[in-house]
């Protein structure tokens, strides 16, 4: 368990492997994933790649301003279908794509992509299109 932010953040950053893998995998208090947030922001990416953390985080995550940071949330198989339709809506092409290819996305949010404006996220929406020529 993680227990505070300073802990996180000294997993995450350290040269230790094991130590990093816990960042990646242990459980903390949804009050130590904000903190993390609030003054760690460059470790936001890490929040959401952990294992474990709990589905509030990724909620005020997919508002992120970082397409980094909401396209690592679209990629959680873990969403509910409130927030694969809100990063459905993404601005960026990046993060409708990724939402696109997610495994566990509900149809309807698949077959709104399918339409999408961006090829790209066609294409990841419906992967038995051919390639487009080069």
């Amino acid at each position: 368990m993680i227990e505070t932010a300073d802990e996180f953040a000294r997993l995450r950053t350290s040269g230790d492997a094991r130590e990093q893998w816990r960042a990646g995998t242990d459980q903390a208090p949804l009050e130590v994933w904000r903190e993390v947030v609030a003054r760690f922001p460059d470790l936001k990416i890490w929040v959401v790649r952990n294992k474990t953390v709990p589905i509030e985080m990724l909620q005020a995550l997919a508002g992120d301003p970082d397409r980094q940071v909401r396209r690592d949330v679209a990629a959680k198989r873990k969403l509910t279908t409130a927030l694969f339709e809100l990063l459905a809506g993404d601005v960026d092409e990046v993060v409708r794509r990724q939402v696109a290819i997610n495994r566990k996305v509900p149809a309807h949010v698949r077959a709104r992509l399918e339409l999408d404006p961006s090829e790209f996220v066609r294409r990841g929406a419906t992967p038995n299109l051919p390639d487009a020529p080069a």
